[in-house]
């Protein structure tokens, strides 16, 4: 039984790793499922997928659709149609989409379409703000889902009341943090930390690159001056994303405390994070591992689709509005921060769980013989 595992953008990396991990070790042990690891191309800079793959240890993709950059319309039909080719010339047995990217959703599509049962890691997360591109991919993809494997009860209640049943839902944990415990040990000092005078607990992260934050000059302006007020003089670490590197470049002047550097590979990020005094941010997945890590986080967005990391862990929903961030960085400062939580089932075995339920499914044990 084959199963594509789609990659294509830099959080997918993350989410796959633990079930190439797990499908290799079933293997080893005569395991009847194969994979084809199938990258779309996506993210094509090094700086944002080449380097996931060597410090990962992910294995070379069998496949690179290599669609490169394009509007969404564009990245999605080029994704499709060239995932579509792939499985008119070499059917797999299953499409296992991870996340919420372009092509989670356009190879979820494709592989319908032509009958091939998707299966779907992260499956029922929802923030409900329809503007944000992720949230449309979670929605298509989980309306023609086979089986969804999920993060949270959060998401298990999401799909229940959107009418999926129980035989077809698998609450199996976080694969994202089955990675993150996995390279804790092997975290990098990126070369930039002490020549810039960086130490543990005495700066922040920052990353932003959604649209509604980082697209328009002024309001970037205005969350970074923000930012550099409440911080109180401490250093700013921004990787800063190719998205929001444009709109910088618009910007007469960043607060003297910012210290911008490029994307950071994953071990280097990772350790930037969990030596930081707290990560500021717009993204979803960084809150999950500064949950894990037990570091404050403060989320620059209305709605999250990842609410355990609020409920349970160290993140909190600030908004977009830059005034919201000095209260908050005050709280923080005072040392009335949340310590908060693991939420159930982030535990490192997500993959081994979903590489156990996969072969349930498509390799079940033949009855005796009587």
């Amino acid at each position: 039984m084959l199963i594509d595992l789609i990659a294509g953008a830099r959080p997918n990396f993350m989410k796959v790793a633990p079930i190439i991990r797990a499908l290799q070790a079933r293997q080893a042990e005569g395991g009847p499922l194969r994979y084809r690891l199938v990258h779309t191309g996506q993210h094509y800079d090094a700086r944002m997928s080449g380097d996931f793959f060597v410090q990962l240890g992910l294995p070379q993709p069998d496949v690179n659709l290599e669609v490169g950059s394009g509007t969404q319309a564009e990245q999605t039909g080029a994704i499709m149609i060239r995932y579509e080719r792939l499985l008119l010339e070499a059917r797999s047995d299953v499409c296992l989409v991870v996340g919420d990217v372009t092509s989670t959703m356009a190879c979820a599509i494709a592989a319908q379409k032509l009958g091939v049962p998707v299966a779907h890691v992260e499956a029922g997360i929802r923030s409900g703000d329809w503007t944000m591109p992720e949230e449309i991919n979670r929605m298509v993809t989980d309306a023609i889902t086979n089986w969804f494997f999920t993060t949270s009860e959060a998401a298990n209640a999401n799909l229940r009341r959107a009418g999926v049943d129980e035989g077809r839902l698998f609450f199996v944990g976080n694969t994202m943090i089955d990675t993150l415990l996995a390279h804790l040990p092997r975290l990098r000092k990126p070369d930039f930390y002490d020549t810039l005078g960086l130490a543990a607990g005495a700066y922040f992260l920052v990353t932003l690159h959604r649209p509604a934050n980082v697209d328009e000059g002024g309001g970037l302006a205005r969350l970074l001056a923000a930012i550099g007020d409440g911080t109180r003089g401490l250093p700013v670490v921004f990787p800063v994303h190719p998205r929001t590197a444009r709109t910088l470049q618009e910007l007469n002047n960043v607060p003297s405390n910012f210290r911008l550097v490029d994307p950071q590979p994953y071990l280097e990020f990772i350790y930037l994070a969990k030596h930081a005094k707290a990560v500021i941010t717009d993204s979803g997945g960084i809150t999950e591992e500064t949950t894990v890590m037990g570091i404050p986080c403060l989320t620059l967005r209305d709605s999250t689709e990842r609410p355990e990391t609020v409920t349970i862990g160290t993140n909190e929903l600030i908004g977009t509005h830059p005034a919201a961030l000095a209260p908050a960085l005050d709280r923080l400062f005072a040392g009335h921060w949340k310590k908060g939580a693991v939420p159930e089932k982030w535990d490192g075995h997500a993959g081994t769980r979903i590489v156990e339920v996969l072969e349930r499914l498509l390799a079940p044990t033949p009855a005796p013989l009587r």
